[in-house]
C-alpha cells in the first residue's frame, strides 16, 4: 500500500527526463519495476529516472539489488553505513539522508553517534575508501572474505550519486515540508523504508533482467561473490552497450583518460577545467563531452544549461540517461579499483 501511495508523488521529483509512469510500464520496464516494488519497499525515484533507457533501468536495479538488497554475509545495517558514506563523500544529500535514515530505521537513531560503534567503522572505512590514498590505509571493518560485499555497495553508490545529483532534487522530503517537522518526517520515512530493508531478499533474483556476460577484469574483486560477479558483469556490459550507443568515442576516450589520472579528489569550485578539457573535441561533441566529464568528476555542478546543451545537440531523455549512466558507471569503477580487500600490512 505504502509503494502504491508513494508511487505519483515520489516520481514529481525527477527532473531534466521524464521518467515512465508505472501505469503505462511494458516489458523491460515493467519488470524492473515490479521487482523495485517487491523488494526496495517503493519505486525509487533514483531507479526509475533510468526508464526512458530500458536497458540501464535494468542494469541499475540490477546493481542495487544485488550489493544493498539482496542477503549476503554483511547485515543490511553495514550496508546502508557504506551507501551513507559514500553519498557523504559524493556531495550527494538525497542518497545521504535516505540511507542514513535507513540505517537508523534499523538499527536505531545511536547507530552512529560513537564512534566505537561497529557501524561507525563501517562508515569511516567508506568514506575512507572514496580517496586514493587514504584508502590504503584504512582498516577493513569486516572480515576479508566478506570486503567485497561492502565495494560492491560502494559501487552501486559511487554510482547512484551521480545519476541522483544529475536528475533529482536535493531531498527525498519536499521543500514544502516545515524546516520544523523534517526531522520527524525523516524519522518517519527511515522506519518505513526498514521494514523491507529487515526481509530476506534472496540472492540472483534480478539476473534474468539482463543477459550474462564476460565478468571486465576491473571488477575480478568480485569473484569470491559470484551471485554478485554475475550481476556486475551483466550490469557493466548493457551500461557500456549504452555508451556506445549515445556517447561519442573521442568523449569516451577523453572520459577514460581523465579518470585514469583521478584520485578521487574533488575538481573545486570552479568549471573552467571542463572548458579546457574539451578544446580538442569537435565543436558538435563538446556539449556531451562537457556533461559526461561533470557527470564522472563533478555531478553536483551539472546544471540546467549543460544539459539544455545536450539536449541541442539533438539528445533525448533515452539518450542523455545512457551517457550520464555510462559516465557515471566509468567513474565508479575507478573509485573502487583503489580499494584493497586485505587488511593493510603493518607498518
Amino acid at each position: 500500500m505504502v509503494a502504491r501511495v508513494a508511487r505519483r508523488p515520489s516520481q514529481g521529483q525527477v527532473r531534466r527526463v521524464t521518467p515512465v509512469p508505472p501505469e503505462h510500464a511494458r516489458g523491460l520496464v515493467a519488470a524492473v519495476y515490479h521487482q523495485v516494488e517487491r523488494d526496495f519497499g517503493m519505486l525509487a525515484p533514483p531507479v526509475s529516472l533510468h526508464s526512458p533507457a530500458p536497458s540501464v533501468l535494468a542494469a541499475c536495479w540490477v546493481v542495487l539489488r544485488e550489493t544493498l538488497v539482496a542477503a549476503g554475509r554483511v547485515d543490511r545495517a553495514a550496508r546502508e553505513a557504506v551507501a551513507a558514506a559514500v553519498s557523504a563523500a559524493n556531495a550527494c544529500p538525497y542518497c545521504q539522508e535516505v540511507h542514513s535514515a535507513t540505517m537508523a530505521g534499523l538499527a536505531g537513531p545511536a547507530a552512529h553517534a560513537s564512534a566505537d560503534t561497529r557501524l561507525a567503522r563501517v562508515a569511516g572505512w567508506a568514506r575512507d575508501s572514496t580517496d586514493r590514498a587514504a584508502a590504503r590505509h584504512a582498516e577493513l571493518p569486516v572480515p576479508a572474505d566478506q570486503a567485497a560485499e561492502l565495494v560492491g555497495v560502494a559501487l552501486a553508490f559511487h554510482y547512484l550519486n551521480r545519476m541522483v545529483n544529475v536528475f533529482l532534487d536535493a531531498s527525498p522530503i519536499p521543500a514544502t515540508v516545515p524546516a520544523s517537522v523534517r526531522g520527524g518526517v525523516r524519522r518517519i520515512f527511515g522506519r518505513l523504508m526498514a521494514r523491507p530493508a529487515r526481509r530476506d531478499r534472496p540472492a540472483g533474483a534480478a539476473l534474468r533482467l539482463l543477459p550474462a556476460a564476460p565478468p571486465p577484469a576491473d571488477l575480478a574483486w568480485a569473484a569470491g561473490t559470484p551471485t554478485m560477479a554475475d550481476a556486475l558483469a551483466r550490469a557493466a556490459a548493457a551500461i557500456d552497450a549504452a555508451g556506445r550507443r549515445s556517447v561519442p568515442p573521442a568523449v569516451r576516450d577523453l572520459v577514460t583518460a581523465r579518470l585514469a589520472e583521478w584520485d578521487g579528489q574533488p575538481t573545486g569550485l570552479s568549471r573552467a577545467w571542463v572548458g579546457d578539457a574539451v578544446r580538442d573535441l569537435p565543436a558538435a561533441e563538446r556539449p556531451a563531452g562537457r556533461l559526461a566529464l561533470l557527470t564522472a568528476l563533478a555531478a553536483y555542478q551539472v546544471d540546467d544549461d549543460v544539459v539544455d546543451g545536450v539536449r541541442a545537440a539533438g539528445a533525448d531523455d533515452a539518450a542523455l540517461v545512457e551517457l550520464t549512466a555510462w559516465a557515471s558507471m566509468a567513474a565508479a569503477r575507478r573509485a573502487v579499483s583503489w580499494i584493497p580487500l586485505a587488511p593493510a600490512p603493518p607498518p
